[in-house]
């Protein structure tokens, strides 16, 4: 039996982990929360803080910035993979990338990411439950140099990627979640 794939979408600060968080409690599942931030410096360490204080705490956390995949290979039918956020997971890898030579073309580069973010909505083929957390950026200014262009182009294609694969899509604006395709998850 096939998982289903929930995709949570909203700008900074919008409530959208909040809102995937209700998701998750409300399955009645085990749930597996896959952090992919970074803490590089104090502000970020807050950030973390908050949503590990937030987080309900029979949950299992895993805290992983990179090999998001093999997390969800380990999981089992009839559970519920959290994973917050895919940007911020796609912005590791871009930026963790070391075999790839700096003159390595945009084609090859957006090639694996979109072939990991394909198997990352693959996942619920083995009957998992997988509710995806992303950032919504490509509403803003075009950013002025090529890496954030080529990071906002990359977040964009996946966001679509997983949107066309998902069972329902939320978008959380100011803390309020829209339905845009689908039930409600859960």
């Amino acid at each position: 039996m096939k998982g289903k794939l929930s995709l949570i979408l909203g700008g900074s600060r919008s409530g959208k982990s909040q809102f995937a968080e209700e998701i998750a409690a409300r399955s009645g599942k085990r749930v597996t929360y896959i952090a992919t931030a970074a803490i590089f410096d104090q502000e970020m360490a807050a950030r973390v803080k908050l949503h590990r204080e937030r987080r309900d705490k029979d949950w299992l956390t895993v805290e992983e910035e990179e090999n998001v995949l093999e997390v969800l290979n380990q999981g089992g039918k009839g559970e519920v993979f959290l994973l917050d956020c895919a940007t911020v997971w796609l912005s590791n890898l871009l930026f963790y990338q070391q075999d790839m030579a700096p003159d390595t073309p945009v084609q090859t580069i957006e090639k694996q990411l979109m072939a990991l973010v394909t198997n990352l909505a693959e996942t619920t083929k083995r009957g998992l439950d997988l509710i995806v957390v992303s950032n919504e950026i490509g509403l803003g200014i075009v950013p002025e140099h090529y890496l954030g262009r080529l990071f906002r182009d990359l977040a964009g294609k996946a966001n679509q990627l997983l949107a066309a694969r998902a069972d329902s899509v939320y978008l959380v604006v100011a803390g309020i979640p829209m339905k845009i395709k689908g039930g409600f998850p859960g």
